[in-house]
């Protein structure tokens, strides 16, 4: 019974060694690259140079190691603190982003080392380095007031110092710079007091020019409507004057060609009321149709 119940283990043990020893083998001889990696092979130590592209492949079993080398977007931020062009103390924030060359892997890993190797002892270096030599060009204002212009000059250095380190390694283009972000600007206490009571001052200044262009605009407004009222009051004077003066000028011709009119004028002034004559006596009639027609009448008697 016993020698019933231990023959399937006899079995069993030696081919559960054999397939685990083939799985283990065949485990030696594949390697999956991941999505956004790019594979270096290193047999016996030794960088190969052609990198595995993503996806499944063969290696030679015991001999090869394959290094997964990410080659996708990444960021490295960095804190660098330096002196502006008027010597004031500036710690600015910094954002990389950039990604490796997948066709240099190889060389990237034999020379430098993984994407976290390449971080720490390239990129935040550099970014340092570029950051301060920018700042110094620049007042503690206008890396504010010229952020676009500063970013601008910082990525420039970025790429000349990878270039010109990296040629060195025959690794030129080797990093690829995606964007570059200054995300703050930290300054001193006493500079930032200073700026408060700059935009303060420019502030109140500003306040005081528009005031003094309200009461400049008020003034001339007023002025312009008095010269407008002062025109229009010597515009109907003018114009009475001269329909007075025509007005003179026609009646003066009229009376000049009719003499009778002014015997007309009297007599729509007169009130009907006869003078009287102190003394007594009886006011005479004057018959004035004689005295227009020249003869002397006789008073009666």
């Amino acid at each position: 019974m016993n020698d019933l119940t231990r023959s399937p283990f006899r079995i069993l043990v030696p081919v559960a060694i054999l397939l685990i020893a083939a799985f283990a083998v065949l485990s030696s001889m594949t390697v999956v690259i991941e999505s956004g990696n790019v594979g270096v092979v290193t047999t016996l130590g030794a960088v190969q140079p052609n990198p595995l592209p993503e996806g499944f492949h063969l290696k030679k079993p015991l001999l090869d190691q394959v290094h997964q080398i990410d080659v996708r977007l990444t960021a490295s931020h960095a804190q660098a603190t330096a002196a502006s062009k008027d010597l004031q103390s500036v710690t600015t924030q910094v954002t990389m982003q950039y990604s490796l060359n997948g066709a240099l892997a190889p060389l990237i890993y034999q020379r430098i080392g993984t994407l976290k190797k390449v971080s720490a002892s390239l990129v935040e270096p550099a970014i340092q380095e570029c950051v301060k030599g920018v700042t110094a060009k620049f007042t503690a204002e206008e890396l504010v007031t010229k952020r676009e212009i500063v970013k601008q000059q910082i990525q420039d250095a970025l790429g000349n110092f990878f270039n010109s380190t990296l040629r060195e390694k025959e690794l030129e283009n080797a990093i690829t710079i995606a964007n570059l972000a200054i995300t703050d600007f930290d300054f001193s206490p006493e500079f930032n007091r200073a700026i408060e009571a700059k935009v303060k001052a420019e502030q109140m200044a500003l306040q005081a020019k528009n005031e003094k262009i309200m009461r400049v605009t008020q003034a001339e407004a007023s002025a312009e409507e008095r010269k407008l009222a002062a025109s229009a009051e010597a515009f109907s004077t003018e114009v009475q004057s001269k329909a007075r003066a025509d007005a003179i000028q026609r009646e003066a011709l009229a009376l000049k060609q009719s003499p009778e009119i002014i015997q007309l004028r009297s007599i729509e002034k007169w009130d009907g009321v006869l003078p009287r004559i102190s003394g007594g006596g009886v006011v005479p009639f004057l018959n004035v149709g004689e005295f227009q027609g020249g003869a002397s009448a006789a008073p009666p008697r």
